[in-house]
């Protein structure tokens, strides 16, 4: 029996929505076609994206949780791809990584996960053909369905402690206003 894979039905937002796309780019053939799998994937659901490149797959985390924090964008991305070497660097590099993402997205970010963790090249090109299951595609279509839970869910929100009230957050790529004390 052939196994068949399922995508939920891409998510319609009644507003905008825009997300960033954080990529580390060392496999730069492999890092451009899952960006144009996750731009497609954004731009069929109406939403717009700013890209951004890292060094590698470890700062992948740490460019989306500084996003996070100084910026509003609805949902994030994040794409590279780690293909097994002779040492041990590929787990850390898998794991952390992963366990990073996975953070950030328990403390409410909403991540799409685009990071290729394979055994060889031929295993990374497959899952980067724009003709296939283009796991960028992927990984935005899980970011905007994230996005879709948190405006479903969501409404108003008061300010908490040190978080500002919903109307005082920075708009992604807008310059802050000059604070007034």
């Amino acid at each position: 029996m052939a196994e068949t894979e399922y995508s939920l039905p891409r998510p319609e937002f009644d507003r905008p929505v825009k997300l960033l796309v954080a990529v580390a780019p060392f496999y730069r053939d492999i890092a451009d076609n899952l960006i144009a799998g996750a731009t497609a994937e954004i731009e069929a659901a109406g939403g717009s994206h700013d890209l951004i490149e890292v060094p590698g797959a470890l700062e992948l985390p740490a460019a989306i949780g500084i996003a996070g924090r100084m910026s509003n964008f609805d949902g994030h991305v994040a794409l590279g791809c780690v293909i097994r070497g002779e040492t041990t660097h590929y787990e850390t590099v898998c794991n952390d990584s992963s366990r990073g993402l996975l953070l950030l997205g328990l403390q409410g970010l909403c991540i799409g996960n685009g990071i290729l963790t394979v055994e060889n090249r031929e295993q990374a090109e497959s899952r980067a053909d724009p003709s296939r299951m283009n796991k960028g595609a992927g990984a935005a279509a899980a970011a905007l369905h994230l996005i879709a839970l948190t405006r479903h869910w969501g409404g108003p929100r008061k300010g908490v402690g040190f978080l500002p009230e919903a109307e005082e957050l920075k708009l992604a790529d807008l310059p802050r206003e000059t604070p007034t004390a």
